[in-house]
């Protein structure tokens, strides 16, 4: 009896130790995942998307954006947050105040991401090459990465205002799939990402999404860390006076 007993004792005492190693583990988990998104137990955060390139309607959004944005709430669910979704025509407040996920690159139609990249990701250059078709590239680091049927791109990047305060992530794809592709990416990776840059330092990733008609987001790598250029100021124009040299001539990434 005194051996059933000691062994009903052991066996609480392990489960007990098991389950309170367990709960400490997701503790962790939970405590890093939100002090990288900036998120506490019952903040708010803004999803802010794209309007649909080829709607008229002003609240349209790509399927996609929107299966982007339901990553993006999943996380601050996750985070004990909740996720209030943001038209481009809503104000969203200062930078800083919330959390903020701005999906989608800065064309016609994403005047917030514009805004993003031209007051921060001031290294960063968006072109729209083919208006009817919407396809895209943005250029970082002297490299051109350009949208193809076979090949797209997204640029992920985590930065403050100037005041501090709460982070924006920018998802800037050069198609609504990229877009998904960046917000799944932030999703899987976010702990290595924690690992990486820690919850106080800027970041700025160029992905390759690879044949996306095929592989949709399933196949989607990092291609190049762009922190050290994203964020510093465009070089000043020169008067002409000089040619730019052969190696400083922009290289275009198209697989």
């Amino acid at each position: 009896m005194d051996d059933l007993l000691i062994n009903l004792l052991a066996s609480v005492i392990a489960g007990t130790a098991v389950w309170l190693a367990g709960f400490l583990l997701r503790r962790r988990k939970l405590n890093r995942a939100r002090a990288f998104f900036g998120l506490t137990a019952g903040a708010s955060c803004l999803l802010v998307a794209s309007r649909h390139a080829s709607s008229p309607r002003e609240a349209s959004v790509h399927r996609r954006d929107v299966a982007a944005l339901v990553e993006l709430a999943t996380i601050a669910r996750e985070c004990g947050a909740y996720a209030d979704r943001v038209g481009e025509n809503q104000p969203t407040g200062e930078i800083g105040r919330l959390t903020e996920f701005c999906v989608g690159g800065p064309g016609g139609a994403s005047p917030r991401s514009a805004t993003h990249v031209r007051a921060i990701l001031r290294g960063v250059t968006y072109e729209v090459f083919d208006e009817e078709k919407r396809r895209m590239s943005f250029t970082v680091g002297g490299t051109e990465y350009v949208f193809s049927p076979e090949t797209s791109y997204v640029l992920l990047a985590r930065f403050w205002g100037p005041a501090g305060g709460r982070p924006v992530f920018f998802i800037g794809g050069l198609s609504a799939g990229s877009n998904l592709a960046g917000a799944r990416y932030l999703s899987r990776h976010h702990f290595e990402l924690a690992r990486t840059f820690g919850a106080d330092r800027p970041f700025a990733l160029v992905l390759r999404i690879v044949e996306p008609a095929a592989y949709g987001t399933d196949f989607t790598e990092l291609v190049a860390d762009v922190t050290d250029v994203a964020f510093q100021p465009l070089p000043q124009p020169d008067d002409g006076s000089t040619s730019q040299p052969p190696e400083m001539l922009n290289t275009r990434a198209r697989s």
